[in-house]
């Protein structure tokens, strides 16, 4: 399954050092989920194009690229999460972690495997989770079933994650990050967009909030009629005409 209407090309670059001349938007996005659905290999994927299938467990790691979205130069931040984290059963200072990562972030991809059926059941509660960091927020979400190649390992149908997404409000892809670089990519490219549009929208709004000020007038008009009525060479009209 594929996001329609995933146009344009999606450069990668490493953010320079320093760059004064430059300003792109910034983007900063966290990927959540249970342990071993492909977190940290989706990233890597899209990131490199490469997959890598092993990874040594990760305690967070963020990743920094400069994209190209369709023209625009965007600061693209990528926070990589543990897996295994329970909201209802983990530790407060785990949960208060994740919660840090939730409210830094802009946009969220929630990753389960369709070979483990507890790690889609991790959905919802990580949800639910963002919409508690955020109350007031619309924050796009993105659902990803992943490892879409398993076929013969499969626990979780395509339509339980879009019976998911449907009540959740939110979008969903089953993909395969070992067999489909596209498909990683449409997904990270869709999200920027998303991103990219609230901070369109949050501009907006805050130029709307702006009451302008009433027109002063033009002083410096003033003060120049009033020094040519007061000036002796303006001599008044003769009544004699």
């Amino acid at each position: 399954m594929r996001l329609l209407s995933m146009s344009g090309h999606f450069l990668l670059t490493p953010i320079p050092e320093s760059s004064p001349d430059l300003l792109p938007k910034d983007i900063k996005l966290a990927v959540l989920g249970a342990g071993r659905v492909g977190k940290s290999a989706m990233i890597v994927r899209f990131l490199t194009k490469r997959f890598i299938g092993d990874y040594e467990p990760n305690t967070g790691k963020l990743y920094s690229r400069l994209v190209s979205v369709e023209g625009d130069q965007l600061s693209l931040q990528i926070q990589d999460t543990p897996g295994g984290v329970q909201i209802q059963d983990s530790l407060p200072q785990v949960v208060d972690s994740l919660s840090k990562c939730v409210q830094w972030a802009e946009g969220f991809l929630l990753v389960y495997s369709i070979t483990d059926y507890d790690s889609y059941l991790s959905i919802r509660p990580l949800y639910q989770h963002i919409r508690k960091v955020h109350p007031d927020s619309k924050a796009p979400v993105i659902i990803v079933g992943n490892k879409g190649d398993l076929l013969h390992a499969r626990q979780v149908q395509t339509q339980d994650g879009v019976q998911l997404a449907n009540e959740l409000g939110s979008l969903f892809l089953e993909i395969s990050t070992s067999e489909n670089y596209e498909d990683v990519c449409d997904v990270f490219q869709h999200l920027c967009k998303e991103v990219s549009k609230l901070h369109s929208l949050s501009g907006e709004r805050r130029r709307a909030s702006i009451i302008p000020r009433p027109r002063s007038p033009n002083m410096q008009d003033l003060k120049r009629r009033f020094k040519q009525a007061l000036s002796p060479k303006v001599k008044a009209p003769s009544a004699l005409g």
